[in-house]
């Protein structure tokens, strides 16, 4: 959805899909660095031991680093306990608002 909506904006996005951790497409991730010199992971999941890490520290340890033209950017669950109020499980679960939000942070678009 929000790749939908950022094509509208004439923003467009390379989403990859990445089903597992182990293993992890490097190569797929990589190849997408080297034509878009950007990276935003987006997960349903909270900041720490998922795949935004861990694709953080591939960007580090590969040769995808000399592509980057901004720092990676993550998208994922606030990092608090998961609440059972509705209203509060909205704010603290991932908004297609929250990944256009970063998309246009790491292109410095407003």
């Amino acid at each position: 959805q929000a790749a939908v909506a950022l094509e509208k904006e004439g923003i467009s996005c390379e989403v990859i899909n990445l089903r597992t951790l182990r293993p992890l497409d490097s190569q797929t991730v990589i190849n997408s660095v080297k034509k878009t010199h950007h990276v935003v992971t987006i997960e349903s999941g909270w900041p720490q031991c998922g795949v935004g890490s861990e694709i953080s520290a591939l960007m580090m340890e590969s040769e995808a680093f000399d592509y980057l033209d901004a720092p990676l950017l993550r998208v994922c669950h606030a990092d608090v306990p998961m609440p059972y109020a509705t209203v509060l499980e909205n704010a603290a679960y991932v908004q297609v608002e929250d990944v256009i939000r970063t998309v246009k942070k790491i292109l410095n678009v407003k």
